[in-house]
């Protein structure tokens, strides 16, 4: 048994560590296995099957059918086994194959067939497919055939193997593999009559064995291929399965080369070996993971992004606006007079920071779309670190990608509306249903128009990675039938939820944004190399799982690395927005929202870099186009996933700060206002007392209202007169809020518990934001 467990401190650093730790190893515990799919279990002489998938290459990233080249086809004849819609997505076609074993039973030169003489188009295409380093890959049990190859002292490990290969002796000679050994591990399974608590590609199932023997487990499957030429007394009369006499040799016999004329015979070796691996651990030589301390540098280095970050975020936070809001409070009247002609900096922008954007429609439309990416991403890797999306399970984590961004439609319709409504200021009651409409089709059907154009390629070239028509209507169905609902669902909630309430009041008139020396956006375009840092060392790894065809099982780290480029991508996006701020620019919703999501370019750039020079091999315009499609499919969802991160952290920090901000203007006010009526009234009491007690209010709210006008600009006063046709109500509660004893802190929370209309309160928070 393996356990490794991190201790969950108080530290953030202590906690993330812990939790790559724990999620990035598996568990061997018991019968509980995580990554594998259900034990089968084997009698002696029971028939195996072995099934082929599609032929696949690096050169090309085209796949093909495994029965496009001239293999034998099994007697029954060809048999798709079904997949679901990741795997066919991905360009699996799993088929039956003419392989045939029998548990723990040796078999030797076993004879499948004799192509037809090769005429010139198959030689052309075997030969293009050797050229293009096409490997066959080829499954027993759920287990990919892993060939083992010999370079120097090291021993590479590889599933499948190829078509053929090719000798440069001048001639450039191609051969093809036509002999297989096969080796299959077992493991002798010893039924004790208990149950079993077992994970499975379908999920969690529970084995109930009542005592009934036991038997054989395939916990491995291992083959050696060689290529040789049999001479035709050896294979004459002989039928699929007969045995060839004399055995092969690979180490003797010639090998069988790719000529217009020539017949290929197939024939295959396959050995049983006990094995001393149970079932539980049997992909571990598939998820054997490399390069841990690369990933533990990644997240370190993370680490230190955040730290500083998260140190400079402190800095404006809690000592510059902070101790700006509080010297601010305690100066007196006069001082904050003229203090007021000398503000510069963020100060000045209050009334602007919450301005509407241009093309704010488009901005919630994009937010909506990143909550649903981002909330996809995060639930799709951290089920994957569970072990619930392991290649085991093949496709699984593209089909459960698919349906948690169809089920997360309805957070991107709420968050859309209710954003689009905050920054119209809720004037078009219907106007939610196009948003929610356009949430629904912007990213899927940008994502639909790409996913065409390359099916439409891949139609023509015939390979398998094309979309079967029926494939394509599914993906339509589950569109609109699905994902556009939940979508709209979403819009009608958000369409009846209130709108954010902006905690200060917007100027009319635009503040005039002072000339810079330099073009905001540079400075936007840099920050994303911050959260680029964070991510670049594990999108290697990603990059290569998926076209150099290796297995990515480190999703622990991936997780952990997932948190960790959120925080910067929060943190970087609120630094910069202060940064426009302080010099007085308030245009600052779409430079936050790219100041994360700038990251996406430099993704698009590594991306470039990584077809130039990791995979300079890289074939033809089909693939070349595969390739960037599929790059800048990924770009568009990673710049709206952080940039939504960012956009909506500089959001709430804005927001938070502006409370605060007004909180204290009002609460100064408050007392102002409330210690210089007292002192009126007081001195006015004996005259007034011989008036009715109705006569008394009207009185003193009259008092009141002058006092204000003559300590606050002529537009207070504007401001007051808008109660004056309205009701006495209104008057009555403005004297209360003034004289009230129980007013000693006159903050905004104060107002709206005592205030019925909104609009009084909004009229008051405008009279002490003037101060």
């Amino acid at each position: 048994m393996v356990y490794r467990r991190g201790y969950a401190g108080p530290s953030l650093v202590i906690l993330l560590f812990g939790l790559s730790c724990f999620l990035s190893t598996p568990f061997h515990v018991g019968a509980f296995y995580l990554p594998g799919s259900y034990m089968k279990i084997f009698s002696l002489n029971d028939d195996l099957s072995v099934m082929v998938n599609s032929l696949t290459s690096i050169e090309t990233e085209l796949p093909f059918g495994y029965y496009t080249l001239p293999y034998c086809v099994p007697q029954e004849g060809e048999k798709h086994i079904s997949e679901n819609l990741g795997e066919l997505l991905m360009g699996d076609r799993i088929e039956n194959s003419p392989f045939k074993f029998h548990m723990n039973v040796n078999e030797s030169s076993i004879f499948l067939c004799t192509t037809p003489k090769l005429n010139s188009a198959t030689v052309n295409m075997l030969k293009q497919r050797i050229t293009d380093l096409y490997q066959v890959n080829i499954m027993l049990d759920n287990l990919p055939a892993i060939r083992y190859v010999k370079a120097g002292d090291y021993r590479l490990q590889t599933t499948g193997f190829p078509v053929g290969y090719q000798e440069e002796d001048g001639r450039q000679q191609h051969f093809i593999i036509n002999h297989l050994r096969f080796t299959v591990l077992i493991h002798e399974y010893q039924d004790t009559g208990s149950g079993a608590a077992m994970s499975t590609e379908d999920g969690m199932s529970v084995l109930d064995s009542g005592g009934s023997g036991s038997g054989f487990q395939v916990v491995g499957f291992e083959v050696t291929p060689c290529s040789i030429r049999h001479t035709k007394q050896s294979i004459s009369n002989l039928q699929m399965y007969d045995k060839i006499s004399p055995p092969v040799d690979c180490d003797q016999a010639s090998q069988q080369p790719v000529q217009e004329g020539e017949q290929i015979t197939f024939s295959y070796d396959v050995s049983f070996v006990k094995s001393d691996i149970r079932w539980p651990s049997r992909w571990d030589a598939y998820l054997r993971m490399e390069g841990a301390r690369v990933h533990w540098f990644s997240i370190l280095n993370s680490l230190m992004v955040i730290a500083i970050l998260a140190g400079i975020v402190f800095l404006i936070f809690l000592r510059t606006v902070r101790r700006d809001l509080t010297k601010y409070e305690e100066l007196d009247k006069e001082a904050q007079a003229q203090m007021s002609e000398e503000l510069s900096g963020w100060k000045l922008v209050v009334g602007d920071v919450f301005r509407a954007p241009e093309h704010a429609d488009l901005l919630s439309i994009m937010v909506g779309n990143g909550v649903q990416i981002a909330g996809m991403a995060v639930a799709t890797i951290f089920f994957a670190a569970l072990g619930f999306m392991s290649p085991a399970a093949r496709g699984m984590l593209l089909s459960g990608m698919i349906l948690l961004y169809l089920v997360l439609g309805i957070l991107a319709g709420y968050v859309a509306v209710r954003l689009w409504r905050t920054l119209q200021g809720n004037i078009d009651p219907t106007g939610w249903r196009s948003v929610t409409w356009r949430v629904a089709c912007f990213f899927p059907g940008i994502a639909f128009a790409i996913l065409t154009i390359l099916n439409s390629l891949l139609r023509a070239s015939k390979s398998t990675g094309a979309l079967p028509i029926s494939l394509y209507f599914v993906l339509l169905a589950l569109w609109f039938c699905i994902s556009v609902p939940l979508t709209l669902l979403g819009g009608f909630f958000g369409a009846r939820a209130e709108h954010i309430q902006y905690p200060v009041r917007t100027n009319q008139i635009p503040r005039e944004i002072p000339q810079r020396k330099y073009p905001s956006w540079l400075l936007v375009l840099g920050a994303g190399t911050l959260p680029f840092g964070t991510l670049f060392i594990e999108l290697f790894f990603i990059m290569s799982s998926i076209w150099l065809g290796r297995v990515y099982y480190v999703f622990g780290f991936l997780l952990v690395v997932l948190v960790l480029l959120v925080i910067v991508c929060a943190e970087v996006s609120v630094v910069l927005t202060y940064m426009h701020l302080c010099v007085e620019d308030w245009r600052w919703w779409w430079k936050a929202f790219f100041a994360s999501g700038s990251v996406g370019i430099y993704v698009l750039i590594y991306a470039i870099n990584y077809l130039v020079f990791d995979l300079p091999s890289l074939s033809g315009p089909v693939s070349t186009a595969l390739y960037i499609g599929y790059s800048l499919l990924m770009v568009l969802a990673i710049i709206l996933a952080t940039g939504t991160i960012g956009f909506l952290a500089s959001f709430w920090s804005n927001y938070r700060q502006s409370w605060s901000k007004n909180d204290k203007k009002c609460t100064t006010g408050g007392r102002m206002v409330m210690t210089y009526c007292e002192s009126v009234i007081q001195e006015l009491s004996d005259d007034i007392q011989h008036l009715a007690v109705g006569q008394q209010k009207a009185c003193l709210c009259n008092i009141c209202k002058d006092m204000v006008m003559q300590h606050y600009n002529h537009e207070l006063g504007a401001d007051l007169q808008l109660g004056e046709g309205g009701s006495s109500n209104w008057k009555w509660r403005s004297c209360v809020f003034i004289i009230s004893k129980e007013c000693s802190s006159l903050k905004l929370s104060f107002w709206r518990r005592a205030s019925s209309a909104m609009e009084i309160v909004e009229l008051w928070a405008a009279c002490f934001s003037s101060i």
